[in-house]
């Protein structure tokens, strides 16, 4: 909300917000987007967290409580991680 007040206080034009606009609005602006969330504690829910950055994240639950999330952990998550098939929002069209 942040981000859509300051573009209408700049005065912008409506036709010409973009994504990356919007994008260069954000307090996070000069950081990449996550690849991946990790959501502890058993959460299936987002809570309102980088919802803009990540759209095309990938997302790991896991019902270790974060005090306890540890090496071991974090391997799992990135190993659940490298086992994806990242499309980017694309559909995955049959070869002919």
């Amino acid at each position: 909300m942040d981000a859509v007040r300051q573009i209408i206080a700049d005065g912008r034009d409506p036709e010409t917000i973009s994504e990356e606009m919007i994008s260069s609005y954000l307090y996070t602006r000069d950081l990449p987007d996550p690849d991946m969330v990790i959501r502890t504690a058993g959460e299936m829910r987002v809570s309102n967290f980088l919802l803009w950055q990540s759209a095309y994240s990938e997302y790991y639950a896991t019902s270790t409580l974060w005090p306890d999330f540890g090496h071991e952990d974090l391997l799992a998550a990135l190993e659940s991680f490298n086992q994806r098939r990242r499309r980017f929002g694309r559909l995955d069209v049959p070869s002919k």
